[in-house]
């Protein structure tokens, strides 16, 4: 299967990029919904940060019963369990890891690139983590779950920051898929970090400005 070119909104900084954060949208959504927040970060003084904003392709979801929607991966969900198409979850991290070695190429460090995904795309942001042959700035997985525990075992780097978030009244993806994930980070050799956040499944201001502090802890 050749590899698809994502489509994606991309905000340049007003000088020249010396960093870049990609960030997926979940299920249904499209990057139009997150490319807001860009402008909601205020990074430290010399980090110029391109933001990459993918949209995910329409696909049929056994989850809305067979209906097209934008999605990363196929999947079903069984009580709180979801059993995802890793197939579909593998190929949408390759197109991630194509913009990564795109950004690469036009001379962004791998260590100044952080990726970061809500829901389905946080499940990809993990995927992508994983699988990455390069250290990455950081990763922030958000009110999500990792999609195939089997790939965890692959990861080479695992000094890379993550940031795990997730809201305690989250009634779509539950919160105690979220900790798991977080254990099982843990007990694979990363350190991640934690916050919880008294929300549903969504994203507050209160969770941007955490996320603003923790790139200006990973990024000079």
């Amino acid at each position: 299967m050749s590899l698809q070119t994502l489509d994606r909104i991309l905000i340049e900084p007003k000088q020249p990029a010396n960093a870049v954060m990609i960030w997926l949208h979940g299920l249904g959504s499209n990057g139009d919904d997150l490319a807001p927040l860009a402008s909601m970060l205020k990074l430290n003084q010399g980090v110029n940060m391109r933001f990459i904003f993918p949209h995910a392709p329409v696909r049929p979801v056994k989850l809305s019963g067979g209906t097209p929607m934008t999605a990363w991966y196929d999947l079903e969900i069984h009580g709180h369990e979801r059993k995802v198409v890793t197939e579909d979850l593998e190929y949408s991290s390759d197109q991630v890891l194509a913009i990564i070695e795109d950004q690469i190429q036009q001379g962004i460090p791998s260590d100044r690139i952080v990726v970061a995904g809500f829901s389905q795309g946080g499940a990809v942001t993990y995927e992508t983590l994983f699988r990455c042959p390069y250290p990455l700035a950081a990763a922030i997985p958000m009110s999500t779950y990792i999609g195939n525990m089997d790939t965890l075992s692959q990861a080479k780097f695992k000094k890379t920051p993550v940031w795990v978030s997730h809201g305690t009244a989250d009634d779509v993806v539950p919160f105690e898929l979220g900790t798991r994930a977080f254990e099982a980070l843990k007990s694979s050799g990363f350190a991640p970090s934690f916050k919880e956040y008294t929300m549903a499944h969504s994203v507050s201001p209160a969770q941007i400005k955490d996320i603003q502090a923790f790139l200006n802890s990973v990024l000079d």
